[in-house]
């Protein structure tokens, strides 16, 4: 048997990202399905559901030394489905169709510039002119642009229930998030992120304050997250046009 042939054999282990990768797949189809229910709650938890488990699954393959080219393909076409095809469907089930032309045309257009982003990152991600370990993303990531997108629902769902925004806002507030995926304005990576060991503790109970916040006020806690993430963008973005200093 020759040991520097391809593997035939994996440790249930070594497994775990892609079946985490599968389960979010899962859970943004099943989105899509309750929003044709008008069960919007679940199928808005769902999409976050998939945004967490997209967050971790690469860094699981990593850890365990389990990253694979299909892995890679799979986690992108997974992004595509929760991140540009559930949101804005979920969206225009619960809004949009008393303007079904324009309210379609939008959606459309959010996941075209979705996988767009998708395209772009990946093809940067596979060259070797391209820098590592980069402490900005050109444009938003497909994660967070299916959490800004969302923002209007959380609106609602904290505050009243039934729309809060004219069909129209919402409308061009996807429109925009969507022309954001695809834009060059710098937004922070969060992979390069450290953490001084004097800090660890108030970064811990920060995660711990959120987390408890999410359970507690899911809603206003998304508003304020989508507020605090569209404030760190254009930090970014002025940090970025600043000159260095000698």
């Amino acid at each position: 048997m020759d040991p520097s042939g391809p593997q035939t054999e994996f440790s249930l282990l070594q497994l775990l990202p892609n079946v985490l990768t599968i389960v979010a797949v899962c859970a943004g189809l099943s989105a899509i399905r309750f929003g044709v229910q008008g069960d919007y709650t679940p199928a808005v938890l769902l999409i976050i559901a998939a945004g967490i488990l997209d967050g971790i699954d690469g860094r699981i393959a990593r850890l365990l030394g389990s990253a694979s080219k299909m892995g890679a393909e799979l986690d992108s076409l997974a992004d595509f489905l929760n991140f540009g095809v559930a949101p804005p469907l979920i969206l225009y089930f619960w809004a949009l169709q008393d303007i079904r032309s324009l309210g379609w045309i939008c959606v459309l257009v959010f996941a075209v510039c979705c996988v767009i982003r998708l395209a772009r990152f990946n093809v940067s991600s596979k060259s070797e002119t391209a820098p590592r370990d980069s402490a900005y993303f050109e444009g938003v990531p497909s994660p967070a642009g299916a959490l800004l997108v969302m923002l209007p629902m959380y609106l609602s769902f904290a505050f009243a229930d039934r729309p809060v925004l004219p069909d129209l806002v919402i409308c061009l507030h996807m429109i925009v998030v969507g022309l954001l995926l695809i834009s060059r304005v710098p937004t922070w990576s969060f992979k390069t992120t450290r953490i001084s060991r004097e800090n660890v503790k108030f970064f811990l109970v920060g995660v711990a304050f959120v987390g408890a916040a999410l359970l507690t006020f899911a809603w206003v806690t998304l508003i304020a997250l989508c507020l605090g993430y569209i404030g760190m963008v254009i930090w970014a973005w002025i940090d970025s046009d600043r000159p260095p200093t000698r």
